[in-house]
């Protein structure tokens, strides 16, 4: 396994990711407000609602795209410190936990939960889930329980950086 990036390389890997979805959202986006609003959308009869279901994707995909912009905003701006085994875990730690099936290193990150970064040698876990709930404010060396598909898992926490 090569060396994992430093958390400045990681952060920037996250936003371009972030920023490539935002684009991609942003094209759909303009792509439902032309049907909504092309010629050929107009109802042909009071059961037609092409129109306003395409409206209702435009606005649900507006919706989505300003929280992407602000989940871009909060990544850029979030400092990056360092973190040592007796630091409480938050925002910007890099932490690899182990438990029965092996080691993971997880990035602790604002917004982008799920996202691999590092040609997958570290996951994205954000505050909001149950993972990364659970490793705030604790320190290495300590363990952790996730309720993972109903099923309670234990984690050793092995390094915070």
């Amino acid at each position: 396994m090569r060396q994992l990036p430093n958390k400045a390389e990681l952060r920037s890997e996250l936003v371009q990711r972030l920023r490539a979805d935002l684009e991609g959202l942003e094209r759909a986006q303009r792509g439902a407000v032309e049907a909504a609003t092309h010629e050929e959308a107009k109802p042909e009869n009071d059961k037609d609602t092409r129109a306003l279901e395409a409206s209702y994707l435009a606005r649900g995909q507006a919706l989505r795209i300003e929280q992407l912009r602000a989940g871009v905003a909060e990544v850029e701006a979030f400092s990056l410190r360092e973190f040592g085994a007796t630091t409480p875990i938050a925002l910007g730690a890099v932490v690899t936990v182990e438990d029965d099936d092996g080691a993971a290193t997880l990035f602790l990150a604002p917004h982008g939960g799920g996202l691999k970064l590092a040609a997958g040698q570290a996951g994205v876990v954000t505050p909001r889930s149950p993972l990364g709930a659970a490793l705030l404010g604790k320190r290495e060396g300590d363990d952790i329980e996730v309720v993972v598909e109903g099923k309670k898992r234990e984690r050793s926490i092995t390094n915070v950086r």
